[in-house]
Parts: structure tokens; sequence; C-alpha cells
């Protein structure tokens, strides 16, 4: 199973890197988690968008799914078929609005994955976790079933105990650590700190720091992480393009 940073911003693009989009290989088959604002483009430098098998997404704010609409027009314009001749995007229907945009003519097709359910999608198993953010957004436990490897994805999510059971002994844990230790107040992402605690406390057995800041001193983060994570526990920083075997 091999994972690849296709965005790792939260909120908005900067610097030439996108937000939240990630691919996530396993043999042929090829998933596309989150499609935020810029993941086409760089997408485009990596794989082909047609080889696609799926797209998952975890809600359905504008950092996660802005590009969703082109990644649908790429498809629309573009004859040529691998895997699928229509991409099946898989949503919640807590929203319905956002949900039926999912599907566009001869290009994709909304699937709604039931958030407490099991959901098979090609060699991956995904359970469902409920996270606390302003609208329904979902963390995903993805389980390679021929292997047995575990990656985690927070999403987007304030800090809260009940995820430390959700994430455990996760081979790779990816956190939302949007920002840093000294931040105060209402907190709808993780801070440093809390990012390495969940990973302590999960004893997850690696971490990649996402959801990241486009501005501040991003060593300092990753150190603030390691800190409460403890030294026994690697610690990542996302970046375009960067690949992780899992």
């Amino acid at each position: 199973m091999k994972l690849t940073v296709i965005g790792f911003l939260g909120g908005y693009p900067a610097n030439g890197n996108p937000t939240s989009s990630y691919l996530l290989e396993s043999g042929d088959f090829k998933l596309l988690i989150d499609c935020g604002s810029g993941a086409l483009l760089s997408l485009e430098e990596v794989l082909d968008p047609l080889k696609l098998n799926a797209v998952i997404l975890s809600h359905y704010h504008h950092d996660h799914t802005a590009d969703v609409g082109v990644l649908q027009y790429y498809w629309q314009l573009h004859a040529k078929r691998y895997a699928a001749p229509i991409l099946p995007i898989y949503g919640h229907s807590l929203d319905a609005v956002n949900f039926k945009g999912l599907d566009w003519p001869k290009s994709t097709k909304g699937v709604a994955y039931n958030p407490d359910e099991a959901l098979k999608l090609g060699p991956f198993e995904i359970t469902f976790f409920k996270t606390h953010h302003p609208v329904p957004a979902f963390a995903m436990r993805i389980k390679e079933q021929e292997t047995g490897k575990v990656l985690v994805f927070t999403a987007d999510t304030a800090y809260f105990p009940e995820l430390t059971d959700f994430v455990q002994n996760a081979d790779l844990l990816m956190t939302d650590t949007n920002f840093f230790a000294d931040k105060t107040g209402q907190k709808w992402h993780m801070t440093s700190t809390e990012s390495g605690k969940l990973a302590h406390d999960g004893n997850v057995h690696r971490v990649l720091l996402t959801h990241l800041p486009a501005i501040g001193d991003l060593h300092k983060l990753r150190q603030e992480a390691q800190h409460a994570a403890g030294e026994n526990i690697p610690i990542l920083v996302a970046k375009k393009h960067l690949s992780v075997d899992i």
C-alpha cells in the first residue's frame, strides 16, 4: 500500500501547494482521498486522473472538495477510459445538496457510504468515525485486506479522547494538524501537541502531519508533535508528492 500526498494545506492553497488530497494505491487500484483546491493539477503530475478507480470524501468543506468539479470535467471531456467508464465518488449523504453534486453526466456517480457500516472498496475495507467539526465529517480507518496494513486519516477534527481507540495501532496515522501548540480558544482542528498525544496514546507506528498551516515554521510544528508523541514514533510532515510505503 502506497500513499502519495497530492495536497496537504488546510483552508486555502499557497506557495504552489494544494489543499487536502491523497492518492492511496494497492496493486492496480487507485483511490483518491479528498480532492481539494489545486488537487487536479498536482494529481496530473503523478497520475493520469482517468486511471483513478474511485474517490472518497471525508466531508464537503471546499478545501477538501474544490477540485471535484474540474475532475468531473476532466472525465467528461476525455474519451479514453481505463478501470471504469464512470468514476464513483463516495461521500456521505447527510448533506443532500453537496452529495447530489457528485453526479455528473458521463463522468462521475455519487455513491453514499453508510458511516455506521464498513465499506468494501477494491482491496480496502474502510470504517468511519464521526469527528468534531462544524459539518458532518468522518475519519477513515482503511485496511488493506491482503496484508492487514492500516492507514487512519483523521479528516478534519478537533481533538477528543474517543479518537484514540479508532486510531489504535495504525501503521500510518494522518492527523489534522492545523495549529501550533500555542493555539488557544475555539479549535475545529488539532494542534501539534494534540496530534502527538493522539499518536502516543493510540500506539501508532508512524505519523504524517497533514492539513498544515500555510504560514509558520513547519520544522517547529513537527518538533512540538514529536515531543508529545515521544521519540519512538517517527513523525513526517506532509509535502507535495511525498510518497510513503505502508
